[in-house]
């Protein structure tokens, strides 16, 4: 039997998902990991890191890592080359080069209610991460919200208009965009 299957069985694998996000996005040092200027950092390394963090992952294997990423319903990983990073969501100085994209004319953040005075006062800032995430359909942006608070708020943001006003977007995948900042005036407040 192959570790893959291993790891499925005892449902290890979002146990390994959380611990790549932790590494790869937020404490790399804490895994002994270098990350380069885009992120990027080996595959051997995480495997070998990961097998020393727990009995279980001693037969840990890059296939086993690809299983993890594939399980997810969002795209939040790449690798590639024998690398793999994190595509978002870095609380490391690491700050992936993205090229800018015209978004669709409407994208949706999901936040606390308590937190709408500030962001009238300063727009949509991205806080401890390096960007704000905006959702392509609001329900995805309740879900975020809902981490935040159990009756979140969903704004509307008039992303085609921020766009022409050079605001800068970036596609990470079919769900998610991010921008650097988000002035207050091409925010519609949601419900």
């Amino acid at each position: 039997m192959s570790n893959a299957v291993d790891l499925k069985a005892h449902r290890d694998l979002t146990a390994l998902s959380r611990t790549l996000a932790h590494a790869l996005r937020h404490e790399p040092w804490r895994y002994e990991l270098e990350l380069d200027g885009e992120g990027w950092t080996p595959i051997e390394a995480v495997v070998a890191t990961l097998r020393s963090k727990r009995p279980d992952w001693q037969h840990l294997t890059a296939a086993d890592l690809a299983d993890a990423i594939g399980g997810s319903t969002k795209r939040r990983y790449e690798m590639a080359g024998g690398r793999i990073r994190a595509l978002y969501g870095h609380s490391t100085p690491v700050k992936l080069a993205r090229t800018p994209q015209s978004p669709p004319g409407w994208l949706y953040h999901g936040t606390s209610p308590h937190a709408l005075d500030a962001i009238r006062q300063s727009g949509l800032k991205p806080m401890t991460r390096q960007h704000v995430h905006l959702s392509y359909r609001r329900a995805d942006a309740y879900q975020a919200g809902r981490r935040k608070h159990p009756k979140p708020v969903v704004l509307l943001v008039r992303a085609a208009e921020a766009a022409a006003a050079e605001v800068s977007f970036y596609l990470v995948n079919e769900a998610l965009w991010l921008a650097d900042r988000i002035p207050w005036r091409f925010i519609v407040p949601g419900d």
